[in-house]
């Protein structure tokens, strides 16, 4: 990989204009690979942890001291939620 030209006529052989036919193909195929075992990696592991852990428990967790951190506030509010304490959300 990474070297071109070496089954189509070792190096010698052009497609013209070369600016129209030019994939960059002798990189891309491993940033394409990478990105997707990435996503692959973080929704196996956001579906485990949702499977295998009570609501109880993930709440634990994330809800430290009773209160929502200031991020996951302004995550709130950017979905439209005004409650900023934790006891008045619904669990469904």
């Amino acid at each position: 990989f990474g070297v071109k030209g070496g089954a189509a006529g070792g190096g010698y052989s052009q497609v013209v204009p070369m600016e129209e036919f030019n994939l960059h193909l002798t990189g891309d195929i491993h940033a394409v690979t990478a990105s997707n075992n990435l996503v692959s990696a973080a929704l196996e592991s956001r579906m485990f942890h949702e499977s295998s852990q009570t609501d109880t428990a993930l709440y634990s967790r994330l809800i430290k001291n009773g209160k929502f951190s200031n991020v996951q506030i302004s995550r709130l509010k950017k979905l439209g939620i005004d409650k900023i304490d934790p006891e008045t959300l619904s669990e469904s």
